[in-house]
């Protein structure tokens, strides 16, 4: 049962504004919180709970590929995990808990949706417009997520579908699949945990590949009462583990950005586990990449592959053509009779929706200033937009380590910026456009030489340029390192412009 959220009434003004309520909301809320209890920000969430994709997605088999030793709060440590690999359920509870005990959960507002927000330069403050009415805030956190809206390709016919569609991400529960024929559009990070799931209860499952993905083990187990126990009684030993885990998954830059010619040693490892699982030849060509290893996400599971061995799932590698009234066509024109379309087909974060509703100083969206491709200082802030943070921003996401640990790290660089203004007496800070031009040609020449720029993949961290505008190149711990203190050199601080009266 979801829980009811006890939600504050919609300001006329507040200081700080967060957009968002799953893992990036809760990580700035928390940080400014902790300095300041008595703090005047609020959090609106479209949804009717908190939680973001873990409460978003409820498909089958929905779990968390990082250790959730490192994929959780280092402010709010757990040592109910039940697995080292958390699954959905016990995620969205996770966060629940968390909101709860930090006094988070007071200041969401939930069926709050942002429809559009405007920098009023004069004023120096957003004007916001949400489902439940107006409001002003001078300083706005973009904390929506890069998975946070479903893309839906274009296929042509189907709205004729006489069948059940729906994506992966907005998951019909409703819907029997007992004994259907389903086609499964897409071979990413859903389907691989939720096509294993329903193979047993669909009469027939039709997988859609674009392109193979390299699959290794996933080194799941469940996790004792004696280590629960153990991480009660002395909280010092999980955060032991978190620290290992954390260094361990480190050392995975050194391949994949590094030395991308140790990345083949893994690949070993996944034509192994393909072996082991797919006895087919012809099966096993299908399956094998022509790219290198971690050149895009890699799939952990271990019944991925033997399930698309299975006599009664068809893997389609030609593509899909178009969807008829009946059934759905793939690129050799051979047409199956289906019930059902699942797309797993991912989101878009090159192109992340909450940018269409933001405006900066000149009136352009951040979409319109994008351009389809994101360019960021820190992967927070943005000239020609004063007092907007993004979390989860550009050029931040990870291919081997949490993202929550970055989370962390931005939530501290944006309380320094809101303690900077609070100190200086300013009521607007901007990043220089030199300041962040320089950064991004930065982050640009160390992206040139790893696996996700030279590995030979089409992959979503490839934007419209064909630019790499969302991978962070290095290690964490250097991403921290720079956002541990807000650079107040690199921004413009000023007061508001306001016209005179008379």
């Amino acid at each position: 049962m979801t829980a009811t959220l006890r939600s504050p009434a919609l300001p006329d003004h507040v200081a700080v504004l967060v957009v968002g309520a799953g893992f990036a909301g809760l990580a700035v809320t928390e940080r400014v919180l902790r300095d300041d209890p008595a703090a005047d920000i609020l959090v609106i969430e479209r949804a009717a709970d908190l939680g973001g994709t873990w409460r978003d997605n409820t498909y089958p088999g929905c779990a968390c590929d990082v250790p959730t030793a490192l994929y959780s709060f280092s402010f709010a440590p757990s040592p109910d995990w039940s697995h080292t690999f958390a699954r959905q359920p016990e995620i969205q509870r996770y966060l629940r808990k968390a909101a709860a005990d930090t006094g988070i959960r007071d200041r969401i507002l939930t069926g709050c949706e942002l429809l559009e927000a405007s920098w009023d330069d004069d004023e120096a403050r957003w004007r916001v417009r949400t489902t439940l009415g107006e409001l002003t805030a001078q300083t706005l956190v973009a904390a929506t997520g890069a998975l946070s809206t479903p893309r839906l390709p274009e296929v042509p016919g189907v709205e004729t579908f006489r069948g059940k569609v729906f994506h992966s991400a907005t998951w019909d529960h409703d819907y029997d699949l007992t004994g259907k024929r389903v086609a499964v559009i897409g071979t990413g990070a859903s389907a691989v945990q939720f096509v294993p799931e329903i193979a047993d209860r669909v009469e027939r499952l039709t997988v859609f590949q674009r392109t193979p993905a390299w699959v290794l083990p996933r080194g799941d187990r469940t996790l004792s009462h004696l280590e629960k126990r153990l991480y009660r009684r002395i909280p010092l030993t999980q955060k032991i583990v978190r620290a290992a885990v954390y260094t361990f998954r480190e050392g995975y830059v050194l391949a994949m950005a590094k030395a991308p010619r140790l990345l083949p040693a893994f690949q070993v490892v996944a034509k192994a586990h393909l072996r082991r699982q797919v006895p087919d030849r012809a099966l096993r060509r299908k399956l094998t990449p022509t790219f290198t290893i971690t050149c895009k996400r890699v799939l952990l599971s271990n019944d991925w592959l033997r399930t698309l061995a299975r006599d009664d799932v068809d893997l389609i590698d030609s593509g899909l053509a178009e969807v008829t009234e009946g059934g759905v066509v793939d690129g050799a024109g051979t047409q199956t009779e289906v019930d059902a379309i699942i797309f797993a087909t991912g989101f878009s974060p090159t192109e992340p929706p909450v940018a269409q509703h933001l405006r900066g100083r000149d009136g352009q969206t951040l979409a319109q200033h994008w351009a389809g491709s994101p360019r960021a200082y820190l992967g927070t802030t943005i000239a020609g937009f004063p007092n907007l943070f993004l979390m989860y921003g550009p050029n931040t996401n990870l291919g081997h380590s949490s993202i929550v640990y970055m989370l962390e790290s931005q939530a501290a660089y944006i309380n320094g910026a809101l303690a900077h203004l609070a100190a200086d007496g300013g009521e607007a800070v901007e990043v220089r456009p030199a300041a962040q031009a320089r950064y991004n040609e930065r982050i640009a020449d160390q992206l040139a030489s790893t696996v996700w720029n030279t590995g030979g993949c089409s992959s979503w961290y490839l934007d419209k340029e064909g630019r790499n505008s969302v991978m962070w190149p290095t290690f964490t711990f250097r991403y921290r390192s720079r956002t541990k203190r807000f650079d107040a050199e690199n921004y413009q601080t000023r007061r508001a412009v306001r016209a005179s009266v008379g």
